[in-house]
C-alpha cells in the first residue's frame, strides 16, 4: 500500500527506485512546494496523507470516533477538492459541463443511497414476514394444495378450510411435533449465529445507539451479520421463543445501510455522512416493522440518535417512505396490511373508561420496571455461567417454551397473530376459539391471565439468549393479553350493572365496551414501559389503527406509563443494556448534578511526549508498554507546557513508514515541532516539512520530524470547569479526549470513560446494595442446574447402555457436588460439529479485555 510519512532533514535528494516511482509521481506536488516553486498543492498532499491514515483507522475496533477531528478532516477534503478542480472544470469563468455533472452526482449521492437502502429494507422485510409466517404455521400443520403456503394463504377466502390439516388427528402427536419443530428451529438459529456471525444475536438496538454516537464495533454492521440475521430471525421467531423481530429489524436495516453506503466514496471516508444514513436506516427498520413511517422517524429521533439535525430527519423520512412503499407493493399478507396486527376501530370510547385506561398505564410502567430489573439479573447469570453454552441454552429455552405454551391458545400461536386476534372487535365474525362468547368469559380471563404471567417470565429469561431476539412484540403481546383481560372484565361489569350511573354514557342496544381497544392500549403501555419512549409509541399506534378517536386514550395511557416508569429509574431496556455492557455512551436525555470540578475526575498521571529529546527506540518502547489512544505533546516533561496532541494511529503510521524506508537509525532523535522552533504551527500555515521520500538513504540520518502529525489545537479546559459542562462538551461536540491545562501547563486529561466511571461511582454510593447475596443465589441456581444436567446425562447414559453420552466432561471439569465447570471442553460439541468461531465477543469471552468495558486509561 502506498503511504505517506513524516518529514526529516536530508542532505542529498534520493533517486526513487522502480517500485517507488508511483509514490514519487503522487508526491511531485509536494516536492514543488519544498523547492518553493508552488504552495498550492500542499493541501492536496496533506489531504492524501490524511486519507492514508483514515484507511488504517477505519479498521480499529472498539474505539470511539473523534467527531471534532472528523469535521476538520471533511473541511480539508472540501478545500482540497476545490483547489484540485480549480481551472480544470472551469472555462472562461463558467463552470464546465463535467463540473456540473460531477457536482450534481455528488449532491445526489445521499438520495441515491437512501433510495437503494429503503428499497432493500422493504424487500427484506417482506421476505422475512412471509418466511416467518410459514415457519410458524408449519409447526401446527400443513396445506394439502401447496406445502409452501401458510394457513392464511391456504384458506384464502374460505369460511371453513378443508385444505389445511393438522399433522395428525392425535393431540399428543401434534404436541410432540410442535415440540420437535421448536427445538429444530432454535438449534438451527443458534448454531448459525454461533458459527458465522455472533453479532447477529440479540436485538442490536443498544449497540447501534453507541455506533451512531461514534463507538466503532468492527463487523457489527457487516454483510455476514446482515445475512445471518436475516436467515436466523425467522427461525428464532418460529421456534416459539418469547422474542420478537421488530427490534432486530432495526439491526438488519442499519446493516443494509452500512453495506450499501460503503460502495459510495462519499460515505466510505466520512463517518459523519455514514451516521446520517444509519439514523435513516433505523427509522426505516421501525417503519417496516410496524407499518409506521412517521413513527419510525420519531423513534430514530427519540431513541436512537444522539445527533439528529433537520437534514437527517428529512432523509430518515424519505428512507422510511421508500421502505414502507416497497413493503406495501410486495403486500406480504395479501390483505393490504403492512403488518399482521393492523386493525381499524369504528366505535368511540367513553369518558368513564379513563379510569381503566389509567390502570392499564400503571401496569405498563410496573411491567417495564419489573422486566428490566429481573432481565438484567438473568443477563448477569447468563454472562457468568452460560456464555459457553449458548446453543444448548437457546435449544432448552425453546423446548421449555414449547412445553409450557402449547396448551394455551394465546401462547401456542405466533405473537403477532395473537395480537391480531386480541385487537379485533367481537362484531363482524371476528371470534377466535370462543374469545367473544359470553359463556367462555371467565375461562378466557384465566387463560389471558396465565398467558400474561407466563409470557412475562419467558421474556425475562429469553431476551438476551444468543439468537436474533427483540423485546418489542413480546412486550406488546403481554400488554395486549392483559388489556384484553381488563376489557372483558369491564364488559362483564357493564352487563351486570347496565343501568348504573357509572355507565350512563352508554347508548342502549349498542355495544358499550370494546375489549379489543383495551388490548390495543395495553400493547402501547407495555411497549412504552419497556423502552421508555412516548411520542413515537403514540404515533406508531395511531398509524396501526388509523383512528384519530383513540389518540387521546393512547396519550393518557403512555403518559401514565412514563410517569410510573420514571419512579423506578431512567432509561429503557436499551439504555440499561448499554450500562450493563459498559459501552462508552453518554445519553443526551440524562441530566447530571455532581457539583465537582473536572480535576476530580481527570487522569492526572498522563504519559506525555516531549517535543524533543526522545529517540525512536524509546518512542517504540512507550507504544509497546501501553494501549493509550493518543499522547499529549509537551515542551518538556519538567515545564509540561502543552503544545499539542498526537493520536496513536498517526504515530504508529509515521514510525512504520520510516522503517519501510530503512534508513532511520533506532537512536534517531524525534521532534514533534519544527527543529528550529518550538512554536506551535498549524499544517495550513506552517511551511511543509521535508518528507521521507526526500531523505538520503544514509547511515548518518539521526533525526525525524513528526510535527505534521500532531493536532496543534486540541480541545482543552480549565481544571475548575464543572464536570457537567465537560460532559456536555462530550455530548455536543463528540471529542475522543479533552485535555486539562492550567496556565498553559498540562494538568491531565479526561475521556468519556472517566466521566462514566465517576457517574457509576456516585450512583453506586447513592444506592448502596450488597451484591454478595445475589452472587450466592446465582451460585445456588448454577449448582441446581449443574446437578440436574448431571442427573439427566446419567439417566440417558444408563437407558442407552452407554451409547449416548450427553456430558462427556473430564473429571477435572467437575467441582464439588458434581457441579459442572466449563474449562476448555464445550458440551455443544457433542450435539453438533460446529467449529469454534473466530469472533470472541459473544462466545463466552465477554470478560476479556476488548476495550469495551470501562477500564482505567
Amino acid at each position: 500500500m502506498n503511504t505517506y510519512t513524516t518529514s526529516s532533514s536530508a542532505q542529498h535528494p534520493r533517486r526513487p527506485s522502480l517500485p517507488e516511482r508511483r509514490i514519487s509521481r503522487r508526491l511531485s506536488a509536494l516536492s514543488n512546494v519544498e523547492r518553493g516553486q508552488n504552495r498550492a498543492p500542499a493541501g492536496s498532499t496533506e489531504h492524501e496523507l490524511t486519507e492514508e491514515i483514515e484507511k488504517i483507522k477505519r479498521y480499529e475496533d472498539f474505539t470511539t470516533i473523534d467527531w471534532v477531528q472528523d469535521a476538520a478532516r471533511e473541511q480539508i477534503r472540501r478545500r482540497t477538492r476545490r483547489k484540485e478542480n480549480a481551472g480544470f472544470f472551469e472555462r472562461d469563468g463558467h463552470l464546465g459541463w463535467r463540473r456540473r455533472l460531477r457536482d450534481s452526482y455528488d449532491a445526489g449521492q445521499a438520495w441515491i443511497v437512501v433510495t437503494l437502502v429503503g428499497a432493500t429494507i422493504g424487500l427484506n422485510a417482506a421476505f422475512l414476514n412471509i418466511v416467518t409466517e410459514w415457519l410458524s404455521d408449519v409447526k401446527l400443520g400443513y396445506c394439502t394444495t401447496a406445502f409452501y403456503l401458510n394457513e392464511d394463504f391456504c384458506c384464502w377466502g374460505e369460511d371453513t378450510c378443508d385444505d389445511w390439516h393438522r399433522w395428525t388427528p392425535l393431540w399428543p402427536v401434534n404436541y410432540f411435533l410442535y415440540f420437535v419443530f421448536s427445538i429444530i428451529f432454535a438449534l438451527s438459529s443458534a448454531s448459525l449465529v454461533k458459527a458465522y456471525a455472533p453479532y447477529a444475536a440479540g436485538s442490536g438496538i443498544s449497540e447501534i445507539k453507541c455506533i451512531i454516537a461514534g463507538f466503532v464495533m468492527k463487523g457489527f454492521l457487516g454483510f455476514w451479520t446482515l445475512l445471518i440475521k436475516s436467515i436466523c430471525l425467522p427461525l428464532a421467531i418460529a421456534s416459539g421463543l418469547s422474542v420478537g423481530k421488530e427490534g432486530p429489524s432495526v439491526h438488519y436495516a442499519v446493516c443494509t445501510g452500512n453495506v450499501i453506503s460503503k460502495f459510495f466514496d462519499k460515505y466510505k471516508r466520512n463517518a459523519a455522512k455514514t451516521r446520517e444514513i444509519l439514523s435513516a436506516c433505523a427509522a426505516a427498520g421501525v417503519a417496516v416493522a410496524f407499518g409506521s413511517p412517521i413513527g419510525g422517524v420519531l423513534f430514530s429521533l427519540e431513541e436512537m440518535s444522539s445527533y439528529f439535525p433537520l437534514k437527517t430527519m428529512w432523509r430518515s423520512y424519505f428512507c422510511a417512505l421508500v421502505a414502507t412503499a416497497v413493503l406495501a407493493a410486495m403486500n406480504p399478507f395479501r390483505t393490504g396490511q403492512l403488518v399482521m396486527f393492523e386493525v381499524r376501530y369504528d366505535r368511540s370510547w367513553h369518558f368513564f373508561e379513563t379510569i381503566f385506561f389509567i390502570f392499564i398505564g400503571i401496569f405498563g410502567g410496573l411491567y417495564g420496571a419489573f422486566v428490566m430489573k429481573w432481565n438484567l439479573r438473568a443477563q448477569s447469570f447468563r454472562k457468568k455461567y452460560l456464555s459457553k453454552y449458548a446453543i444448548l441454552e437457546a435449544t432448552l429455552l425453546a423446548a421449555g417454551t414449547a412445553i409450557l405454551c402449547y396448551p394455551n391458545m394465546f401462547l401456542r400461536i405466533d405473537m403477532t397473530e395473537a395480537m391480531e386476534k386480541l385487537f379485533l372487535e367481537c362484531e363482524g365474525g371476528h371470534d377466535y376459539d370462543g374469545l367473544c362468547e359470553a359463556k367462555n368469559r371467565w375461562s378466557m380471563v384465566l387463560s389471558l391471565l396465565y398467558a400474561t404471567i407466563l409470557r412475562t417470565f419467558l421474556v425475562i429469561i429469553s431476551y438476551g439468549c444468543k439468537v436474533p431476539a427483540g423485546i418489542f412484540v413480546p412486550s406488546m403481546a403481554i400488554g395486549a393479553s392483559f388489556g384484553r383481560m381488563i376489557g372483558i372484565l369491564v364488559q362483564a361489569l357493564h352487563e351486570a350493572f347496565p343501568h348504573a350511573k357509572f355507565f350512563a354514557a352508554c347508548q342502549p342496544d349498542v355495544p358499550c365496551i370494546t375489549p379489543g381497544t383495551y388490548a390495543f392500549l395495553g400493547a402501547a403501555a407495555a411497549l412504552s414501559g419497556i423502552m421508555h419512549i412516548t411520542v413515537s409509541v403514540v404515533v406508531i399506534m395511531f398509524e396501526l389503527t388509523g383512528a384519530l378517536t383513540y389518540i387521546l386514550p393512547t396519550m393518557i395511557v403512555v403518559g401514565v406509563t412514563k410517569a410510573v416508569s420514571e419512579r423506578f429509574g431512567k432509561g429503557g431496556i436499551a439504555d440499561r443494556m448499554i450500562w450493563f455492557n459498559g459501552f462508552p455512551f453518554l445519553d443526551n436525555k440524562e441530566e447530571h448534578t455532581f457539583g465537582v470540578p473536572v480535576s476530580q475526575v481527570m487522569t492526572s498521571e498522563v504519559t506525555s511526549l516531549p517535543s524533543a529529546g526522545l529517540n525512536l527506540r524509546t518512542l517504540e518502547s512507550i507504544l509497546s508498554q501501553n494501549r493509550y489512544q493518543g499522547f499529549p505533546i509537551v515542551e518538556d516533561r519538567t515545564s509540561k507546557a502543552l503544545i499539542g496532541y498526537i493520536g496513536r494511529t498517526e504515530l504508529i503510521y509515521a514510525i512504520d513508514r520510516a522503517k519501510k524506508e530503512g534508513f532511520i537509525s533506532p537512536n534517531a532523535n524525534c521532534f514533534f515541532t519544527q527543529p528550529d522552533s518550538t512554536a506551535v504551527r498549524t499544517p495550513t500555515t506552517a511551511a511543509p516539512p521535508v518528507t521521507f521520500d526526500a531523505i538520503e538513504s544514509s547511515t548518518g540520518q539521526q533525526s525525524v520530524d513528526f510535527s505534521r502529525f500532531i493536532d496543534p489545537t486540541p480541545l482543552t479546559v480549565h481544571p475548575r470547569l464543572p464536570l457537567e459542562t465537560v460532559m456536555e462538551l462530550f455530548k455536543k461536540l463528540g471529542p475522543r479526549v479533552i485535555l486539562v491545562d492550567y496556565r498553559g501547563r498540562l494538568a491531565g486529561l479526561v475521556t468519556v470513560k472517566d466521566c462514566l466511571k465517576f457517574q457509576f461511582k456516585v450512583e453506586a454510593h447513592e444506592t448502596t446494595r450488597d451484591d454478595s447475596t445475589l452472587d450466592e443465589r446465582h451460585e445456588r441456581l448454577w449448582g441446581i442446574i449443574s446437578r440436574l444436567a448431571d442427573w439427566v446425562a446419567d439417566k440417558v447414559m444408563s437407558v442407552s447402555g452407554g451409547r449416548i453420552k450427553l456430558s462427556g466432561l473430564p473429571a477435572r471439569a467437575r467441582g464439588p457436588a458434581g457441579i459442572l465447570h466449563s474449562d476448555t471442553t464445550d458440551p455443544r460439541d457433542h450435539f453438533s460439529p460446529i467449529p469454534a468461531s473466530h469472533y470472541a465477543i459473544l462466545d463466552g469471552t465477554e470478560d476479556e479485555d476488548h476495550s469495551v468495558e470501562l477500564q482505567n486509561r
